[in-house]
Parts: structure tokens; sequence; C-alpha cells
């Protein structure tokens, strides 16, 4: 510490400790730019002096007054007021500049001083400059007590490093930001070359907990069971050099109530280090005061070694290149560009006309700016002062700044016509590098990577072939080629690479090799000579494409003629090499995750929807936009007893593999409870009950329908869902009038219930919100949307052939069922195109499930009454005999006359009220027994003394299957046999 510095006057030697770390805290700014510098030094001021907020101010080259450039702590509306102050005030900030010393005013009653409240003060030195102050540092303070001898001196301490700090900057009118409200502007990497993978945290401000999911804990090599949640042990792994940085950057946001964006290195457990950027937002309390932090996390590691490569290759690149950002600070140099400007000593961070003063001569301030403003590059010869020689510059403006790029010409513009188009063509080549790294960037799969180098790296360097195979194993795999004939490509897939082949170099010693000829390559490679005549090239380049260390594959690039690599060609290959190799990592992983995707999608959802003879269903699922393509939306279709049909859909709200895996939970669990014959309200009130035990954050829509084709009555109930289209015979489309519960997991039963008759041959239409709902499109529009194209479709359809009458279309076996399934096919497909085409992204999955709808016909449906006795079991025998032999299914007499027996037995000894038995004739034989009593039956152990108790034992194991439902007048017991199959001389029933 100088003797400028403050020392401690007593034996408290814990606040001197606390200064020294202040003031070291402050020797780590250089990297910071001014406004940034000046916030972190006040942030030092107001928590020395125990103060509200700061200011600093600098003087006004035109008036002499003083304008404020930074604040922390401090409203808008309070440093509003003291933006800008006049020479001749008797405020603090303006009488320190004035009597160059430390000045403390404090609020007395009945004299106001600019916003000063009673009972506050503020104390201000100056900021010393070689001519005078340049500026005042104020600190705000709650208390009528003037600040002790050691805070000023403190005081001034910090505003002396400030000043010199100020005074090493390069000379601008304004060396600071020019409003204190302005954040620093900064280049960041484009988003889409950012990871894939996101981790998501949320940083408690009062306690300094740190909550942190799995990928954040992940990509920062915790261990979850043994990471205390504190932000003191994560902020342990930040790389020393970065922690100061990113400590003032959060003060900063804190500070300014703003966004969070920062790129600092991190020293993993395993001792790796890697690169991760954070993005945050701040959370305020009543208070208005920021309480938490929340944001995501990428790691950008493999960006860096992509974008370090391509560094490389620029700054060793034999054209000069610099980049300068808006505001014309020179924020990258290369060799040649310093050779360049050699007389001007450091140039980074400088003003590239006031480091520079021949560039505003030679007409470069003029020509950037234009270049700037028009949004287009701009190419011009100029000549050097100093050495004569003849440079070409090419501006090319990208977003926040300008790059230029520039070749010695001197020679070439003696040789004008020949050697000109050369350089030039190299400075186009390396320009298109950025264009090459966007695309790179956006390509998501691996076609779409081999596009993307196809079209910006082959016509620059006039090459002609392009193929890239991924290592598996000790075999190689074309996975894209152009410029290729199939055969060539079919040819590489059935041969392993030769143990002497340009390829097993490259993978061997990760170095690029080039072969400029066929000459070359036969004598190089003797035993591979009959490969050149099928591949049809001259010349090739093999690039290894190398990911964490290890090789994932190679890049092969070939001309259609022999071709001479030049040095700067070389070094250009070799950079893309690290391009494409992160890029086709990438791609690959997410070829691998959207296929594992898929599958599991297809595993959520029915696989075949089933075929049944009063039902014929389709269904289409479409995922949200670009993604993982999984989502919680599904649908399903039920067979239930007596010939019924469950219909149900539903939406589980997000979009992902959780959402995925509540969806199939919740379809298992409709599943179960169908099984269990409840109708729809009772059982969205048991599937509410499940959603609400997944937790608060766990809603899901859902709409659950039962059709009785021999009544041709549907009842249905839905949970937050839009109702159901019914598309009538005519074409005339309808929703069934309901009051919509909310979502399952919000909701309280009781669910309403609604009966609604269906016409024979009529469409019942169930969809998820995603289908008719978008930005720009509200439910309403969506629902008459949805009823104008399902007219459209039912009218398309009638003007097909017609495939007979309607017995013959529910007799005529496969055939019509067929057709019936292709119509229903074509509604969706309608419906899909219509609402959701195929060059719109929805932001929602999307579920529709669509039923063409038939009843039992009346001479497959008998019913008789039976009487309260004991000769009721007869009575139901005969009329089971008598009705099979009507329909020619003498096979099953016995067996059903005994099942019809032992069920009425059954209700005669342990039931009451009505008896009454029917047979229903469909896919299968069902035989039901109903009656008055509530009373479920159960089939239960008998032991060997019982006399009775083995009735249902026998109807078990007689029938295909058994059970009973309740119903609005008891319940009814069936049993179902399945039908012999027909001779093959008769046409199969449905």
């Amino acid at each position: 510490m100088s003797e400028s510095e403050p020392r401690a006057t007593g034996p408290d030697t814990s606040a001197e400790r606390v200064r020294e770390a202040r003031l070291r805290l402050l020797k780590t700014t250089d990297g910071l730019g001014n406004t940034e510098m000046l916030r972190l030094t006040l942030h030092q001021a107001v928590a020395e002096l125990g103060g509200l907020g700061g200011m600093v101010h600098l003087s006004e080259a035109a008036d002499h007054g003083l304008r404020l450039v930074a604040a922390v702590g401090l409203p808008r509306a309070f440093a509003d007021a003291w933006e800008d102050l006049a020479p001749d005030e008797t405020t603090a900030p303006v009488l320190a500049v004035r009597t160059c010393s430390f000045v403390w005013l404090r609020a007395e009653p009945g004299l106001r001083s600019r916003t000063l409240s009673e009972g506050t003060g503020l104390a201000a030195v100056p900021l010393p400059g070689p001519e005078g102050p340049i500026g005042a540092l104020s600190v705000l303070m709650a208390t009528l007590g003037e600040p002790d001898t050691d805070k000023r001196l403190f005081l001034q301490v910090l505003a002396d490093r400030a000043a010199e700090r100020l005074r090493q900057s390069p000379p601008a009118p304004s060396p600071v930001s020019p409003a204190w409200w302005q954040e620093p502007s900064g280049t960041r990497l484009q988003h889409a070359m950012r990871a894939v993978e996101v981790g998501v945290w949320d940083w408690d401000l009062r306690t300094g907990d740190l909550l942190m999911d799995e990928a954040a804990l992940a990509m920062s090599g915790l261990d979850p069971d043994t990471f205390d949640g504190r932000i003191e042990s994560w902020t342990a792994h930040v790389h020393p050099d970065d922690v100061p940085v990113l400590a003032a950057e959060v003060d900063k946001i804190i500070a300014d109530r703003g966004v969070l964006s920062f790129e600092y290195r991190l020293c993993r457990p395993d001792g790796s280090i890697s690169w991760i950027e954070d993005r945050g937002q701040l959370i305020f309390g009543e208070d208005g005061e920021p309480v938490r932090m929340i944001g995501t996390a990428w790691d950008t590691t493999q960006t860096r070694m992509a974008r370090d490569s391509v560094g490389r290759a620029l700054r060793n690149m034999s054209d000069g290149f610099f980049a300068v950002d808006a505001d014309w600070h020179i924020t990258y140099v290369n060799v040649q560009a310093e050779r360049f400007f050699s007389a001007a000593g450091n140039l980074l961070g400088r003003v590239l006309w006031e480091a520079v003063p021949a560039a505003s001569a030679l007409g470069l301030e003029k020509r950037s700016r234009q270049a700037v403003a028009d949004g287009t590059p701009v190419g011009f010869d100029i000549q050097s002062p100093a050495t004569h020689a003849w440079y070409h510059m090419r501006l090319v403006p990208v977003p926040g700044g300008l790059t230029v790029y520039f070749t010695d010409v001197t020679e070439q513009r003696a040789h004008e016509a020949e050697h000109a188009r050369a350089e030039r063509a190299a400075v186009e080549r390396a320009a298109r590098m950025e264009e090459l790294t966007r695309a790179l960037a956006q390509a998501l799969t691996v076609q779409d990577l081999v596009q993307a180098i196809a079209d910006h790296v082959l016509p620059p360097f006039g090459a002609t072939g392009l193929i890239i195979q991924a290592v598996e194993g000790e075999r190689l795999r074309a996975v894209g080629a152009v410029g290729y004939p199939q055969e060539y490509i079919d040819r590489l897939a059935r041969h392993r690479v030769a143990e002497v082949s340009p390829v097993a170099e490259v993978l061997r010693s990760l170095t690029p090799k080039f072969i400029a000829s066929l000459e070359e390559f036969t004598q190089l490679y003797p035993e591979l000579a009959d490969y050149l005549t099928a591949g049809r090239k001259q010349a090739w380049a093999f690039l290894p494409l190398v990911a964490s260390g290890r090789p994932v594959g190679c890049c092969l690039i070939s001309f259609a003629r022999p071709h001479r690599f030049t040095d700067e060609e070389r070094t250009l290959f070799t950079a893309l090499s690290g391009l494409i190799a992160q890029s086709f990592e990438r791609a690959r992983l997410y070829d691998a995750e959207h296929t594992r995707a898929q599958e599991l999608q297809r595993g959520m959802l029915p696989r075949a929807l089933p075929v049944l003879p009063t039902v014929t269903a389709a269904a289409r699922y479409l995922p949200a936009g670009e993604g993982m393509e999984v989502g919680g939306d599904w649908y399903d279709v039920i067979p239930l007893s007596g010939a019924r049909v469950a219909l149900v859909i539903g939406d589980v709200m997000g979009h992902g593999l959780a959402e995925a895996v509540t969806m199939g939970r919740l379809r298992t669990a409709v599943h179960t409870l169908a099984d269990l014959e409840l109708p729809p309200d009772e059982l969205l009130a048991h599937l509410n009950d499940l959603v609400s035990d997944l937790g608060d954050d766990f809603y899901a829509t859902c709409l659950y329908a039962v059709y009785d084709p021999s009544t041709r009555v549907c009842t249905f109930a839905g949970a937050g869902h839009p109702p159901p289209a019914v598309v009538d015979p005519d074409g005339s489309v309808r929703f069934p009038r309901f009051t919509p519960d909310p979502p399952l997991g919000a909701a309280g039963p009781p669910f309403e219930t609604v009966e609604f008759e269906l016409p024979e041959g009529s469409l019942l239409v169930l969809y998820t919100d995603g289908l008719i709902e978008s930005a720009d499109r509200n439910i309403d529009d969506g629902m008459a949307h949805l009823a104008r194209t399902l007219t459209a479709a039912v009218a398309d359809l009638a003007q097909q052939p017609s495939s007979g009458s309607t017995t013959e279309k529910r007799r005529t076996g496969p055939d019509r069922r067929g057709n019936a399934a292709e119509d229903v096919s074509r509604v969706c497909d309608a419906v899909v195109s219509a609402l959701l085409p195929a060059q719109e992204q929805s932001l929602d999955d999307a579920a529709l499930l669509v039923a063409r709808i038939h009843g039992l016909p009346a001479e497959d449906i008998v019913s008789w009454p039976l009487p309260e006795h004991p000769t009721a079991a007869g009575e139901a025998r005969r009329h089971v005999r008598e009705q099979l032999d009507q329909w020619h299914l003498d096979d099953l007499a016995m067996t059903t006359e005994l099942l019809a027996s032992e069920l009425v037995g059954n209700v005669i000894r342990h039931a009451k009220g009505p008896c009454r038995l029917r047979l229903l004739r469909g896919q299968s034989l069902v035989c039901e027994v109903s009656d008055g009593s509530p009373t479920t039956p159960r089939i239960r152990r008998a032991s060997d003394t019982d006399e009775g108790g083995r009735g249902l034992q026998l109807v078990a194991a007689l029938s295909h299957r058994w059970g009973a439902r309740y119903t609005a007048t008891g319940k009814c017991i069936w049993a179902e046999q399945l039908l012999p199959e027909p001779p093959l001389d008769q046409p199969a029933y449905l």
C-alpha cells in the first residue's frame, strides 16, 4: 500500500484488511471498459462508507459543468435529477471540483439541495487530472455524521485510481458511455453456435443459496450428492482470473437492474477447464429490491475450440485482418495488420482513426462509416504513405461492427490483369469463412451439414466433390456425399478402410493430407489405383474430423482437375476441419437424439388403432416445431364390453421428455380405469387425483367419450379440453355445448357429462388445442376453420364412387373396412394440411383422432325380460338356444346356455329387481344379464366342502372374457365368446 492509501489508525486491523481487499479487487479492472470500472469503484466506495448509493460526474468541455456518467444503488428518478450540474451550483460534486478537496453536505431543515431529503448527506471528492479536477466521485449516505478521516482518505484513494485509469484510456471526447444508464456494448457468439444442452440455476441473493438442475451440475462437474447448494461453493470452481470480473458483472447487473450475459472459465474437479456462458435476470421482491437471480447456462467449450481454430487461421493468414466494434474500437488484429500499423504501437481497444492517424487521410474513416451505413461490403485500393506499397482493402460490415481485410497488391498492380484476380479471390474466400461458420451453426442434421459444406466450401475453392465419412468401430460409413456417382458410394460402404490409404493416415496422425494429381496418388497408393476411375476425381484434400481429442470421421474434398494446394489453402482447410468436426459431432448427436425421440413417441402412442365393426378410426400426431419431437399429447381407442368403444384424447401441458413420460402414465391409467367400466365423469375424477399427486406443476387436459353402438348414443366428459366435433353424413359440423371444467390437476369433481346421439355414418372428431390454436389464431377462429375443413373433406369423400348399401358396407368384410379406413385417413390428412401447413411450425404439439361411427343392426341385438323366479334360468336357456339357431351359431349354443344359466342363477340367488337377458352379435358373441342390484359379483376360492361359489369360476373358464359394469338401474354382468371362423365360401362378419 502506498503512502497515499489509508492506513488503520487504531488496533482494528480488520477494517484495514477489508480496504486492502477492495483495492486489490480494483486492480483487476484492466479488462473492463471505463463505465464498468467506474461502477466497480462506486460499489467499493458505497460499501466502505455504508452509503445508499454513489455517482461519478465528469467535466463537460463546453461549459465546464458536470455530467453524470455512472451511478450505482440509486433509483432512476433520483439519478435523473443529478444528470447535469451547472458550474456555479453549490452541490457537493461541484464544490469538490471547484475547491479540489473533500466536501460533505447534508440536507438541513429548510435547505433543499437538489433531491437530497432530510436526514441524508452527500460526500464528494474530486477526480484529479493533469490540469485540475476532471470530475467528482460522490456517495449518498443516510446519516447526519460526517465520514471520519480514514473513510475520507480511502474515498480519495478510490478517486485517484479511477482518474488514473481514465487518463490511461485512449483520448476521446468522452472516455465513458455518454449516458449513465447506457449499458456497455460487446460482442456475443451467435446463439446457433451454442451447445444444445442448457442448464438452469436459481440464486437467492439474500441467503446465498444456489439451486442448479442436473444439466447445470453436470456441465460444472459437481456431484449433486455432495454439492451443498451455496454460491461460495460454486464460486470456488470458477477460474481465479475470472472471479473478480464475474463479481463485478453481477454487481453491475444488480445495480443497473439489467440482464446478465457472461462467459467464464470453470475448473472442473477432474482438472479440466471448460467455458460456460450464463444468461440470467433479476427477480424483485415486494420492496422493489432484487431478491433472486434465475438463468440458464451453456457449455461453450467446443464452440471456443472451434472459434480458436478459426482465430489461429486468421492470425497467421498472409492477408492483413482487423476488426472494429460499433464504436470503432479495434477488437482484433492479426500479424499482418500489426506489421502494417507497426508505427501505431498497441492497437487493441483504441479507436481506429486515433490509433492510425493516416486512416483518415487514406479515406478509410469515410469509407468505413459508409460501408456500415449501407450494410454492404466495400473494396478499394490504397497506398501506404510510409512504404508507398499498394494494398487492396475490403470492408465487410458484420453485426456489431466492421471487419477489414487487406492484401499487399504492389506486385499485382504491376501485373494488373493476372495477379489482382488471384489475391481478391483469396480475400473473398477468407470473407466466406464467417458465412460458413453461420451455416455450420445452423446445421441441425448431418445432411444439413453436408449441404452447408457443399454450398459454402466447394465453390470458393473450385472443388467438385465431397464425402463425409463417420467412424463406426473399425469401419467408416459414408453419411453424405456430393458430386460422386451412387455406385462409388456403395462401393465404399462394402469395403473396410485399407491399412495403407490416405484416410487411414489422416485418422492416425490427425493431420490433413493433400494430393494434387492422379500421378501423385498412384505413386503413393498403387494398390488403390482402381478406385480413381470410379471416383472421377484428380485432386483430393483429406481432412480428419477430430472432436474432444478423438477422430470421429473424415471429410474428403476433391477436384475434377489437378489442383496445386497453396499454403493459404492448406491453412484454411486445416481450420475448416476443426469447424466441420464440431458441427459434425453435434449433428450426429442431434440425429441420434431425434431418432430416439421418435422411437420414444412411437412407444408412448398406440402403434395401431384397434379394428372394430362399429368405429373406424385414424389419428395423427404432430410435434411442435423442431426439437426432440416428443410431447404430451396422446389419443386412444379402447374396446369396452357390450360392443361399446371409448375414445380418449389428452394433452399434458408442456413439451419434452417429462411431458411425454407423464402422458404415458396417464394413458396407462386411462386404460386401467376404462377396464373398470367407469363412466366418463368418474374416470376423469380418478385421473384428476392422479395428476394432482404428480405435483403442483403438472396439468393436463383430457376428453373421454364412450360410444354405445346399440343405441348410437355418445357420452363424454372433458377437463379443460375443447369439445369434440360431430360431422353429420350431410357434411354439417356441430360442436356439442357443454361447460368446460378446469384441466386435470386443477379441477374439482364432479365433471359435467354430455350425451348426444350420433347418426349412422357420422364422424366424431377429437383434437388438442395445438391443432386449432396458434400465435395468430384464437381458439374460436380455429374451431371455425376446423368446421369448414371437415365439411370440405366430407364433400370430397361424397364424390367418390359409392361402395353399396349400409348393410353391404358393414358385411362385405375387409374390403369395406379398408375403404372406411382410407376415407377416415383422408379426412385426417385434409385437416392437418389445412390447419398445420408444412411450411409453418406450430409452437405446441397437436393430436387428431377421427372416427367413423356405425350402429349395430337391430337384427344383431336381442333382449328378453326374465321373471324373478327360479324358472328364469330355464327361460334364459331357451331364448339363447332359439336365437343362436337363427344366427347359425349352434356351435356356441351349449356354452352360451350354460353361461346364461349361471349368470341368471346368480341374479336370482343374490340380486334383486327386474332381470333382463341380452345377446349381442358383433366381432364376438356377448351374453349380458342385468338386474337392479348395485352389488358386483366377484370370484372367490371355494373349499372342497362348499356346495356353491364356483359359478363365476365356470363363467371365467368358458368365456373369452367376462366382467360387470354399473348401469343407471343397477348392474350388468357380461360374458364374451369369440365367433367361430366362417367357411371359406362365406364373407367374414364385421
